[in-house]
């Protein structure tokens, strides 16, 4: 398998009145951000409130996008705690030649090294044919990848585990493992990882900054001089004064009231944070297109 590298947006969800997922209304706008300079992106990651969708909507988008013209550019989320259901849903996948996935180890429970290469063991185990990128996020599920935890998975599947998204940043910059994609999981990061020679970024804030993203990437590559690395920082640090995906969805619902529809207990900002980021955003001259597609 090529290693996958590039520039990926953890994209949103759209939802309909309901808080229904919108399934077309998703899909345009995760092909408008592989328009925009996206290599591709990550479906039903954090970003796109995985946790809060019901699986029969995880399955009814899936089976859109194996119809869709960048079908190959996705990387599938889980966002499920139980083994079980995180392996059907892969199975079901699978069966639609989905084979790339972004998953997380289980929340809420407390567990160690061991524990977490029994249940990539038993994923593997039920879809040898997949590609794993594992997920690196601390705050979100508990559990933190060490560097030795993450080579012996390697070791043990070297056919199935390819890559890692580290949101806790404790890995992009000690991991080094031949044909082995890093992503790191904020824009402040992509240049300084790839001069490390990280394989890219997988990121919230994509949705809004994927042409400035891949300027930085383009630019690092053809060994350009840097112009654009410090503007998309400072959009990065600009939307992370806020939940992510709260910040997201107001900026974005200013020109397309879809994105207001949020899941509970997720919810948009405050009229005065609302009012903090768009002056930040101004302040910086930042305009994007990304919310045309919805």
């Amino acid at each position: 398998m090529t290693k996958i590298r590039g520039i990926f947006a953890a994209t949103m969800s759209v939802l309909n009145s309901d808080l229904s997922l919108n399934v077309k209304k998703t899909l345009d706008h995760a092909e408008n951000l592989i328009d925009q300079g996206c290599h591709g992106t990550a479906i039903f990651g954090s970003t796109g409130q995985s946790q809060l969708i019901p699986i029969s909507e995880k399955i009814d988008l899936l089976n859109n996008l194996s119809k869709r013209k960048y079908k190959d550019k996705h990387l599938i989320g889980t966002g499920l705690n139980s083994l079980g259901e995180t392996i059907n849903f892969m199975k079901i996948a699978n069966s639609l030649n989905f084979k790339k996935f972004l998953i997380m180890p289980p929340a809420y429970y407390k567990y160690g090294d061991s524990e977490v290469i029994e249940f990539y063991k038993r994923i593997i185990d039920s879809n040898p044919e997949s590609k794993i990128i594992l997920y690196n996020f601390e705050k979100l599920c508990g559990y933190k990848f060490s560097v030795d935890c993450v080579k012996e998975l390697v070791k043990k599947f070297p056919d199935q585990i390819v890559g890692v998204k580290d949101s806790s940043y404790n890995l992009f910059e000690n991991l080094k493992l031949k044909n082995f994609s890093i992503f790191p999981g904020s824009e402040l990061k992509l240049l300084k990882g790839l001069e490390l020679g990280c394989s890219g970024i997988i990121t919230a804030t994509c949705n809004v900054t994927a042409e400035l993203s891949r300027k930085v990437y383009d630019d690092f590559h053809s060994g350009k001089e840097q112009s654009y690395n410090q503007k998309l920082c400072d959009v990065r640090s600009a939307f992370d004064k806020y939940n992510l995906i709260s910040g997201l969805h107001t900026y974005l619902s200013q020109k397309n009231e879809s994105f207001k529809n949020i899941l509970p207990p997720l919810s948009l900002l405050s009229k005065t944070d609302e009012k903090d980021l768009l002056n930040n955003l101004r302040d910086l001259n930042f305009k994007n297109q990304s919310s045309k597609a919805a």
